[in-house]
């Protein structure tokens, strides 16, 4: 998991908080070592077939959006946060194949 530049965005996309607009987003994927699929993080507790919980992420209840899922250049990247525990890393990638 990783702090990642997101970005201001349009429309129903997330933007990211502060200055940077970061976000925390799980890597599902790298493609190399300039771009990776990442899925961002949110600590909404609503109830969403796209919102998969992860379990606590810096103290907070956190889900995959997977609404918002995107590739992104690695310069993006800014901190590392963690690692998903291996059984809630296995649940999302195996929620985002039920999309592909």
């Amino acid at each position: 998991m990783w702090w990642c530049r997101l970005g201001v965005n349009v429309g129903t996309e997330q933007d990211g908080k502060g200055e940077w607009y970061v976000r925390p987003c799980v890597i599902l994927r790298g493609f190399g070592p300039d771009a990776c699929l990442v899925v961002p993080l949110t600590t909404s507790s609503r109830e969403h077939a796209l919102r998969v919980p992860i379990g606590l992420v810096e103290g907070y209840e956190a889900r995959a959006n997977l609404s918002q899922i995107r590739v992104v250049d690695t310069r993006r990247l800014v901190e590392k946060i963690g690692f998903l525990e291996k059984d809630a890393f296995a649940k999302l990638r195996k929620a985002t194949h039920t999309l592909l």
